[in-house]
């Protein structure tokens, strides 16, 4: 979706990325589960999933639909007439919901890779750097967050903006909202926060165009991650991040800096094992900076790198060949990343497209 004009804001206001699991196709990632700050959600009626689906009954007649727009209305921040209005225009899109119902795949870091961190991802992060280099500097600077790191998120979620998504977000978010019942509360919030972002924007709500669950733009932001960390670079009074490289690069930089970046810090360092050393039991942990560098020394683990004994970390083991295993420490900017995409293959990928930028290294 390229710079939107100003359009009058239709009585309707209302409702993709994010939300699958991790399989990449080549040259693109496939969306990821909605981030960490993206799954908090407003209390709303409890959705029944015994009537009548809404591929049946359309959105106007659906009990579900009518409970919502009810506890809605309650809120005072839109009339019925406006909910009304928008469930009249929003089509819904049985092709998102058979997309959402596919099991998702695993794969191993060594397949991971070649399509989201390898040659071609490289390639593009030279040229769109180039092509941008003046303004991503300036927010690099501004934000204290690596133009490297900008450039590496924006490659890995849309490949440099080719792949944005071309449905109409308030369609995507609507039949999730209403036929996908497993996250049928997180897809009603977002549903609402593009509504608010609409209004705020001043543009139609059905001028919005993402990936099938709802994220959009070249850093493929949910609705509520677009309120909250989207910001208007050049001070035009919209924020574009769709076509205009300084609001994108900015929002990225300004997601980071909000979720703990420290300027001048790498995301992770490698590791090795002392002979005998026993990491079963801290290996699988969740991604938390629960652990110092103390602590792991403790179970064995020998940091690559010096490393403060009080610094937090998290250990964790990539599949670099078949059967073949490397160790690494994950540092503060490491769990940073990771916040905007829960995959810890996700954030290696994002460290080594910004250090084949030639930079300081991450």
């Amino acid at each position: 979706m390229k710079k939107r004009k100003i359009l009058p804001l239709a009585i309707c206001l209302a409702a993709l990325s994010a939300c699958t699991a991790m399989e990449a196709r080549p040259g693109q990632m496939k969306p990821k589960p909605p981030r960490a700050d993206e799954m908090k959600k407003e209390s709303r009626p409890a959705f029944d999933a015994a009537a009548v689906p809404v591929s049946d009954s359309g959105f106007a007649a659906n009990a579900n639909v009518r409970r919502f727009v009810d506890d809605e209305v309650g809120k005072g921040d839109f009339s019925r007439a406006e909910w009304q209005d928008f469930f009249d225009k929003a089509a819904y899109k049985a092709d998102i919901v058979k997309i959402m119902h596919r099991p998702s795949t695993s794969r191993p870091w060594y397949e991971f890779r070649t399509g989201n961190s390898g040659r071609a991802k490289f390639h593009g992060a030279r040229r769109f750097y180039a092509e941008n280099r003046a303004v991503i500097d300036d927010v690099a600077q501004k934000y204290g967050v690596p133009a490297e790191l900008i450039v590496a998120v924006i490659g890995i979620e849309t490949n440099y903006g080719k792949n944005t998504g071309s449905f109409r977000v308030a369609d995507a978010l609507a039949t999730l909202g209403f036929d996908y019942p497993r996250r049928a509360g997180f897809f009603q919030n977002e549903l609402v926060e593009l509504l608010k972002l609409a209004k705020e924007e001043g543009s139609d709500v059905f001028a919005f165009k993402g990936s099938y669950a709802g994220a959009m733009g070249m850093p493929q932001f949910m609705p509520s991650s677009y309120r909250k960390w989207a910001v208007d670079y050049d001070g035009d009074g919209h924020r574009d991040i769709w076509g205009n490289v300084g609001d994108v690069a900015a929002s990225v930089a300004n997601y980071m800096k909000q979720h703990g970046w420290r300027t001048g810090e790498k995301i992770l360092v490698p590791a090795t094992l002392d002979t005998g050393a026993d990491v079963q039991a801290i290996i699988g942990e969740k991604t938390a900076l629960t652990r110092t560098v103390a602590d792991l020394k403790a179970y064995g683990i020998i940091p690559g790198e010096t490393l403060a004994d009080d610094e937090k970390a998290v250990l964790f083991k990539l599949e670099t060949a078949p059967g073949v295993f490397e160790y690494y420490l994950g540092l503060n900017n490491f769990y940073t990343v990771w916040q905007y995409n829960h995959s810890r293959m996700y954030v290696t990928a994002v460290r080594d497209i910004a250090n084949s930028l030639g930079g300081p290294g991450l």
